[in-house]
């Protein structure tokens, strides 16, 4: 039951858009998730309202905080999923600090310019700091609202030097993604939106490898031991 954190310290990165894209393509695929909904804004949580009145399918959403990685709380609930994937608020540290004590892997969305690229520190320094007791923490800096310009270009070395690699799907800034949040559904669902659908199967598929590359490598040192 992998875990899926996808958090970033400055507002209006994409961490709410890219978890409930990435919970409803899972959900598409069959898997059982859940998203944790640790935004005090609760945009997941009102997204699932908003497909719930809309018949539409939706994963399970909770709402936790600072004390989800204490023993019968997350660990309780996420038994009964195949995926579990946590979106994290903005500037509450101990709320990023506990789903980093749970995570299996890290999803830092940040914008294309040099701006965005320099907000990432204190993000990367929480993760630092988690690493220091779980060295096995896994992160990725993920590109959202990309744009076809030479100061994509330029943020793209920014974000390359940053210590965290890069996720190699980015996601471009389109209007189906706010689209897709306002209707309660993941752009996967959507028709007309190929571009936008192409991105969240890729940035899914890329997620998985991940996950599944770092399974196989835990269990190999765990048989070596």
């Amino acid at each position: 039951m992998p875990t899926i954190v996808c958090a970033s310290v400055k507002g209006g990165a994409g961490k709410s858009t890219l978890a409930v894209n990435l919970a409803a393509e899972y959900l598409r695929r069959k898997h059982r998730v859940l998203i944790v909904d640790a935004d005090p804004q609760g945009t997941a949580r009102v997204w699932s309202e908003v497909a719930a009145e809309r018949q539409l399918p939706a994963p399970t959403v909770v709402a936790m905080g600072k004390d989800m990685h204490r023993a019968g709380q997350l660990d309780r609930i996420a038994a009964a999923f195949d995926v579990v994937i946590i979106d994290c608020p903005g500037r509450d540290g101990a709320v990023v600090r506990a789903a980093l004590m749970v995570a299996d892997l890290v999803l830092v969305p940040c914008g294309a310019s040099p701006a965005d690229a320099w907000a990432l520190q204190q993000s990367l320094e929480l993760i630092d700091e988690a690493r220091s007791l779980r060295p096995e923490l896994d992160a990725r800096v993920v590109i959202t609202r990309r744009r076809a310009t030479n100061l994509g270009k330029n943020a793209r070395n920014d974000l390359a030097a940053c210590g965290v690699p890069l996720l190699g799907v980015e996601l471009a800034e389109r209007v189906a993604y706010q689209l897709a949040m306002g209707e309660g559904r993941g752009v996967t669902s959507m028709t007309g939106q190929a571009e936008a659908v192409r991105e969240i199967r890729d940035l899914t598929n890329a997620v998985d490898a991940l996950l599944t590359e770092n399974h196989d490598a835990a269990s190999s040192v765990a048989h070596v031991a």
